[in-house]
């Protein structure tokens, strides 16, 4: 039996990976961390450097602020593994979460979707094939409560296309102030926030008189907490290392 400690646990992902762990028999929700706090059916806290329940895996989506905490928590009682599916980490603290891994077993992928990570792959292919002759923009959208933009996936979709290329890419996420042609090197990258909207991910590729396009759209959250309630059961009892759903897809 897998005990987790899910900070995030009154959010709505937080009950979307409640529902799905309720469905199986391997893991549980040992305790739960929320500064709202509330009556979950197992201990919650206001952080995490309250609990007291011994957990294997840490998973968590609460808050790019979470992260330091999280790690501390994970160092402190070895083989404490972390799931890591906050989005709009900066550049610093996803330098953090590498740093962590070369002591602590971490999973980071800024999406749980396995489609997702299918339409990164297929991204990737479809750089190496039409190459630079084909201009490529990323638009997403999300609901109107997402504070980040562009999206954690969007710029895991952009690296993917930017690596096929030899990271010869560079990222434009505005281009109402330019008054220039587009740099054919160039990732545009374009954001759509309103209503209950889930996740919706298109790349783009505009070659001469011809359009490619890739997409991905999220129906439910629960496919993010079924990701995420995987890769946590995946990750108990493995040793140091930076995972991501390539290995959990491998492993599976």
């Amino acid at each position: 039996m897998v005990n987790i400690l899910l900070c995030g646990c009154g959010g709505k992902m937080g009950a979307a990976v409640r529902g799905f762990v309720g469905q199986r028999e391997d893991c549980r929700v040992a305790a739960g961390v929320d500064p709202r706090g509330g009556e979950l059916g197992f201990p919650v806290y206001g952080s995490i450097g309250e609990v007291q329940e011994a957990a294997d895996v840490v998973v968590d989506f609460s808050h790019p602020s979470a992260l330091e905490g999280i790690l501390g928590f994970c160092r402190a009682r070895p083989g404490t593994a972390a799931v890591l599916c906050t989005t709009g980490y900066s550049p610093e603290q996803a330098g953090a979460v590498k740093a962590a891994a070369r002591e602590l077993p971490v999973f980071y992928s800024r999406n749980m979707s396995l489609g997702i990570n299918l339409l990164m792959e297929l991204a990737r292919q479809a750089e190496r094939v039409l190459g630079p002759g084909f201009d490529v923009e990323i638009v997403e959208a999300h609901h109107n409560q997402k504070i980040d933009a562009p999206s954690g996936t969007a710029l895991m979709l952009a690296d993917a296309v930017s690596q096929a290329r030899g990271g010869a890419m560079k990222y434009t996420y505005d281009r109402h102030s330019q008054r220039k042609k587009r740099d054919p090197r160039e990732i545009g990258l374009h954001s759509v926030r309103g209503g209950t909207i889930v996740g919706e991910h298109q790349v783009i590729f505009a070659g001469d008189h011809e359009v490619i396009t890739l997409s991905h759209s999220a129906q439910s959250k629960e496919l993010f907490a079924a990701g995420a309630v995987n890769a946590a059961v995946f990750m108990a009892g493995r040793g140091p290392g930076l995972y991501d759903m390539a290995d959990l897809v491998q492993a599976g």
